[in-house]
């Protein structure tokens, strides 16, 4: 009001006519309208950021610091959770892990993974099988005494191993929570509060888990992979409660078995094959014993083995779930020829065709090996089995393949078969077929000269071994051939003490005519004269009748 007054004063010096009073009222309005424009703007424009900005609410603030410190432990658990301990002769890797359940999961490769309801809580325990150690089983078989208290040793590695899983996550929730606070808040206080939180909530999630504990959760485990079928495989849970001794002392087992197994054959007397021998292993009746390819893998090396020949039955249900059991056929350091079992499917079948170091042989397809698939599927129940008669239909398609082997001047050196029964139709036209299905052994020589031979289960019957009373023993052969004729000159007999057994024996075997005193055979003879017999040759039988399904 006073700018507006003194503006309407008469200047000193300007005529106070009419049209100058006017031109000077308009001047002095002009002068005065950016300040007016600066007014109404400061009226109109928003207060100053600080003073729009509050302070959150406490309640927020603890819901961030709880989401930074959530966060940042878990990625601490994952990053650096895990810890290393060693359970008996196994190498085992323990992590918490975050979850919604809680439970405990154990990872059991290649089988799969076991699923126990062990506790509820935030956190869940996991536990992964890595490796059998192989200086600590070495320790177990020069230290045969040991045995007696693996198990005290498995408690305690486990009690051990849960101690430093312990530790090892209190350092790791700790730190990645201080570290995410740290790039978050960029105040050390807070940091430390998000560390000092992650670790009361790891407490708290442990104090909740130890409230909780069910030690019967083992009775009602939940399978997954190759193990979804393990209920049916191994009996109850109860059952595989009541045989856990037996499951933890079986790996150390396999080792020292596997050992005697060498010192043995390095005493074998009479026969003492030369490099060029062709060395055979026949395995059979594998029915998904994951054990069964170290095994293997230990014979090729140590017998230097030039050709693997597994006469069926290798999986148990055949379903495509089990087909990456197979996959380290491809790796054992020899050639594996394989004929398909009554427990082997089509898709099994196919699953094996083409792998690399893979031969699959059906309907006489023919190398200097010849075999034929079992015609039975005996696991698919929606199908009535055709028994023997079936049997001796795709042993007559290996007959044929024979003959005409023979006819072209290319006579094959040994048939195979799954089923007895149909091995038996090569008689007379090979000298030597191998069979299985029986899981025992059984060494004839058919009326027309070719010399069968079954042989038992290199799985130990598989998985289901531990429902018998007495456990079925893990059998191969090693068959020696003249490089130049193919005729058998002595085969070796390996029988591995089955689950939680460790007895091992090597027995040697030599042909009639290769036995000290025989009169050789000529070279050309078309068929072996008279029955087998050996060293530690036992009676013979001629194979069993049995329908296809009444084996594994």
């Amino acid at each position: 009001m006073a700018r507006a007054a003194r503006s309407r004063t008469p200047h000193p010096g300007i005529p106070q006519t009419p049209l100058p009073r006017l031109l000077l009222t308009w001047l002095d309005g002009v002068r005065t309208l950016p300040r007016a424009v600066r007014r109404d703007y400061r009226s109109r424009r928003t207060p100053p950021t600080a003073a729009l900005i509050e302070p959150p609410h406490p309640r927020v603030r603890s819901l961030g610091l709880i989401a930074v410190t959530v966060l940042g432990a878990w990625l601490g658990l994952l990053l650096i959770g895990s810890s290393h301990a060693p359970v008996g002769p196994m190498d085992t890797t323990m992590a918490l892990r975050p979850s919604l359940t809680g439970g405990t999961r154990i990872n059991v490769s290649p089988l799969g993974d076991l699923e126990l309801s062990s506790h509820y809580g935030p956190v869940r325990l996991d536990v992964d099988v890595d490796r059998l150690d192989p200086v600590r089983s070495q320790a177990l078989v020069d230290h045969p005494e040991r045995f007696s208290g693996l198990q005290a040793e498995v408690t305690r590695d486990v009690t051990r191993g849960a101690v430093g899983l312990a530790l090892h996550s209190c350092v790791a929730v700790a730190s990645g929570a201080t570290a995410l606070g740290l790039a978050v808040y960029r105040r050390p206080r807070r940091a430390l509060a998000a560390g000092g939180l992650a670790l009361a909530l790891l407490a708290a999630s442990a104090g909740t888990a130890y409230a909780t504990w069910n030690p019967r959760s083992v009775l009602e485990p939940k399978f997954s992979g190759l193990l979804s079928s393990a209920p049916s495989v191994v009996g109850n849970a109860r059952n595989i409660v009541s045989e856990f001794n037996v499951y933890q002392k079986e790996l150390a087992r396999l080792v020292t078995n596997v050992t005697k197994l060498y010192d043995a054959t390095s005493t074998l007397p009479t026969y003492q094959p030369d490099p060029t021998t062709i060395r055979v292993l026949h395995v059979s009746d594998i029915h998904l014993n994951p054990g069964s390819w170290q095994i293997i893998a230990s014979l090729v090396k140590q017998y230097r083995i030039n050709v693997i020949i597994d006469t069926g039955d290798t999986m148990d249900h055949g379903s495509v779930a089990e087909n990456h059991f197979l996959d380290p056929a491809s790796a054992l350091g020899a050639p594996y020829v394989w004929v398909r079992g009554n427990h082997d499917s089509r898709s099994t079948q196919k699953y094996l065709t083409g792998r690399r170091h893979v031969t699959v042989l059906d309907n006489g397809k023919v190398t200097r090996i010849a075999g034929v698939g079992d015609p039975q599927f005996t696991p698919d129940r929606s199908v009535v089995a055709a028994g023997e008669p079936a049997e001796r239909t795709a042993g007559g398609r290996l007959a044929d393949a024979l003959r005409t082997q023979r006819l072209a001047g290319t006579p094959v050196d040994i048939a195979l078969a799954h089923n007895p029964t149909a091995a038996t139709e090569a008689d007379g036209l090979a000298p030597l077929a191998l069979a299985g299905h029986l899981h025992h052994r059984e060494i004839t020589t058919l009326p027309q000269g070719t010399r069968l031979m079954v042989e038992g289960s290199t799985g130990g019957g598989g998985l289901r071994a531990v429902q018998n009373k007495k456990p079925a023993p893990v059998q191969a052969s090693v068959l020696y051939l003249d490089r130049t004729t193919k005729r058998l000159q002595a085969w070796d007999e390996i029988t591995l003490g089955g689950l939680g057994l460790s007895r091992a024996e090597v027995s040697r075997h030599l042909p009639r005519e290769n036995q000290p005193g025989a009169t050789p055979s000529p070279s050309g003879s078309s068929h072996p004269p008279g029955p087998s017999s050996g060293p530690s040759s036992g009676p013979r039988s001629h194979p069993a009748r049995g329908s296809s399904d009444s084996h594994g």
